[in-house]
């Protein structure tokens, strides 16, 4: 069984997503990032960058438990558990590993500093959203020229793109879906996928609500101090 530390956010999603793909029972742990559980000790033992998600799963690769934190080596642990979704095939493997690579570098870092600057940051600095809206179109144009003649990132569908969709967001980045048409049908594509629609809907009824910024415990949680506080 795995146990699956998770709170609905991008990279939460990449872990139900993949979980319900491969067709894993798992069991949903809470971990309410705006109320600090990721900086309780017991979860930074799973995870040491206070960070979600993360999982232990009881059935490791020697029978033995094993934890795991970082969304892409547990998307690349899933593939490898089940044989699913990574090619063992060494030039198909490093296809899909390059684009996985590609979104935990560029597509993540930056979109989320997207978000950041233009939703949540409580000064509107114009060079910020500037900068970073620009990065978010300019990585939309590389997905959008990458999957103008094939339908998924890698070829065929894979944890690259199980990793890289749940962060294209549209108006929250400042992107209009009609400026990709590409992309915009392999974001469909995706939707429509069963265990994607599922994997969405883990903990629909417990997600936040309301803008972070205007709550000052949450925002002190999220962006403030907190996160730096020594441990």
């Amino acid at each position: 069984m795995i146990d699956l530390y998770f709170w609905p956010t991008p990279n939460g999603f990449k872990i139900t997503i993949m979980l319900e793909e491969v067709a894993l029972p798992y069991t949903v742990i809470p971990v309410d990032i705006g109320k600090g559980d990721q900086f309780k000790p017991e979860f930074l033992k799973i995870s040491p960058n206070n960070k979600i998600p993360a999982l232990v799963d009881s059935d490791g690769p020697d029978g033995k438990p094993i934890a795991l934190f970082e969304s892409g080596a547990m998307l690349i642990y899933l593939a490898d558990k089940t044989g699913q979704l990574l090619p063992t095939a060494p030039r198909a493997r490093y296809q899909v590993l390059q684009w996985l690579m590609f979104q935990m570098g560029t597509v993540g870092p930056m979109l989320g500093q997207t978000h950041h600057f233009r939703n949540y940051a409580p000064e509107k600095l114009d060079y910020a959203i500037n900068r970073y809206t620009r990065e978010a179109g300019r990585i939309y144009r590389v997905i959008d020229e990458r999957v103008a003649e094939r339908d998924y990132l890698a070829g065929d569908y894979s944890i690259a793109d199980i990793a890289t969709w749940p962060w294209i967001l549209g108006e929250r980045q400042g992107q209009n879906f009609d400026d990709y048409p590409n992309l915009s049908r392999w974001r469909d594509r995706i939707k429509e996928r069963p265990a994607v629609i599922k994997g969405r809907e883990v903990m629909k009824d417990t997600r936040p609500v309301g803008d972070p910024a205007k709550d000052k415990e949450r925002f002190e949680i999220l962006f403030g101090d907190r996160q730096y506080a020594r441990r």
